[in-house]
């Protein structure tokens, strides 16, 4: 895990937080968004940027057009689902 968000500034979990994904330097295989459904598309410009494998938005997060331009590029998309919640129905 690699947290991005330009407001932090100390540790998270232990991790580095990045201003922006295009900052990252390894491989990312998935971008969880936290940010409101209109911050999607930036989100999903810069995880196309960096060659992301997959875009997964949270609970409430949507935007279907950033969703096909995605898609578009190669990534899977998941939106409008908690992560966590759909681990859980997958490991029990």
């Amino acid at each position: 895990m690699l947290p991005v968000n330009p407001n932090l500034h100390g540790p998270v979990l232990g991790q580095r937080p990045y201003a922006s994904l295009r900052e990252l330097a390894e491989p990312v295989d998935i971008v969880n968004v936290f940010r409101r459904s209109e911050h999607v598309a930036g989100v999903v410009e810069d995880a196309i940027a960096i060659g992301a494998e997959a875009i997964w938005t949270q609970l409430g997060v949507e935007d279907q057009v950033a969703a096909r331009r995605a898609e578009a590029a190669g990534l899977k998309v998941v939106m409008n689902r908690c992560i966590a919640v759909a681990y859980r129905l997958l490991v029990n």
